[in-house]
């Protein structure tokens, strides 16, 4: 059975209608909003068509329909194509905040939670990959050495190390030179084993050092960084009866305050997705039990090439899509503007 003109109205009409007012919805309160001038019997048989499909569901006896997850992922697919909407002070907000990232951000967080009254969390950025930067071998004393790895997003690893015989001034010059010239802004991936076996041809008979400085450099370079999570409006969970049970929203909450668990919500969701495009995920699409009864919309922001963060809002699958989608967009925008300026 395919969704006639008049059955996707219908259907609008339910979603739009328990959207707003969380209470399933029955065929005389349709038969009020449409402008299809049906009647209700009429009504009646179209739903009884599309919860048959799968669309639509009834709650309890004599009750109205509430939409299905179905239902709300053919709305999300074919009803928020063309969606745009400019908030003209966004940018002047955030751009009082975007002298340091990690105030910016928490900005975000807070004005996506007061503007659509769901409960949002952003990431720290971090980089797709990391590349050496430069590279620093020290003597401490006659056998000991002291490695620092510096990489392109500025973190900074050190490590020391003893050697098995003294270590000469020049020697340290030589092995420095040889790293940097070599391993100067490449990625792990890209340190083969042709580029390590010229660094130590190059060594000599130093290869042991070598060995030990290729090591920490690997691990510098594959190791994750602790990211930051800046959340807000967690509390909105509360506003909708759907999520507020005790149970429901005690396990809600405390995911939340997890902030490792938040990380993987935004990874699983995201993975793959270093582009702007905005993703919506409803109840079991998000792969995460205490989330089955939530819809999550998330959208990458990309500093500058390779360095990106997540960003998610979650709320209950009534969420109101048309809004959450067009204030995302809007933010990608002004965000866009701000790390191109700045």
């Amino acid at each position: 059975m395919e969704l006639s003109e008049r059955k996707i109205k219908i259907l609008q009409t339910v979603i739009r209608t328990y959207l707003e007012t969380g209470e399933p919805v029955g065929s005389r309160t349709i038969s009020k909003d449409t402008d299809l001038n049906l009647s209700s019997a009429t009504i009646r048989n179209e739903m009884s068509d599309l919860e048959e499909m799968g669309y639509i569901v009834q709650p309890h006896t004599s009750a109205g329909r509430i939409p299905t997850d179905l239902a709300y992922r053919l709305y999300v697919d074919t009803m928020l194509d063309d969606k745009t909407s400019e908030v003209q002070s966004l940018k002047e907000q955030l751009e009082e905040k975007a002298g340091k990232i990690d105030v910016l951000l928490k900005q975000v967080a807070k004005y996506l939670a007061n503007n659509t009254n769901y409960a949002t969390m952003v990431s720290g950025p971090r980089y797709k990959s990391k590349k050496v930067k430069f590279i620093q071998i020290t003597p401490v004393d006659a056998e000991s050495l002291l490695t620092v790895i510096v990489l392109d997003n500025n973190v900074v690893k050190n490590q020391m190390f003893k050697t098995s015989e003294p270590v000469e001034q020049e020697l340290v010059v030589k092995l420095n030179f040889i790293l940097n010239t070599t391993l100067n802004g490449l990625d792990v991936t890209e340190m083969n084993l042709a580029v390590i076996r010229q660094i130590k041809e190059q060594a000599g008979s130093h290869a042991g050092i070598i060995d030990a400085v290729l090591e920490l450099i690997g691990n510098a370079l594959t190791e994750d960084d602790d990211l930051e999570i800046y959340t807000s409006g967690a509390t909105n969970f509360l506003k909708y009866p759907e999520l507020s049970s005790k149970s429901e929203t005690t396990e809600l909450l405390n995911a939340f305050e997890e902030k490792k668990i938040i990380n993987n919500w935004l990874e699983t969701t995201g993975a793959g997705n270093e582009t702007h495009d905005i993703q919506v995920y409803i109840g079991n699409e998000t792969k995460v039990e205490s989330m089955k009864d939530c819809s999550m919309v998330t959208a990458t922001y990309r500093i500058h090439e390779g360095v990106y963060g997540k960003i998610g809002i979650v709320g209950p699958k009534r969420m109101d899509y048309d809004k959450v989608v067009s204030t995302l967009q809007s933010l990608m925008v002004q965000l866009d503007d701000i790390f191109k300026d700045g």
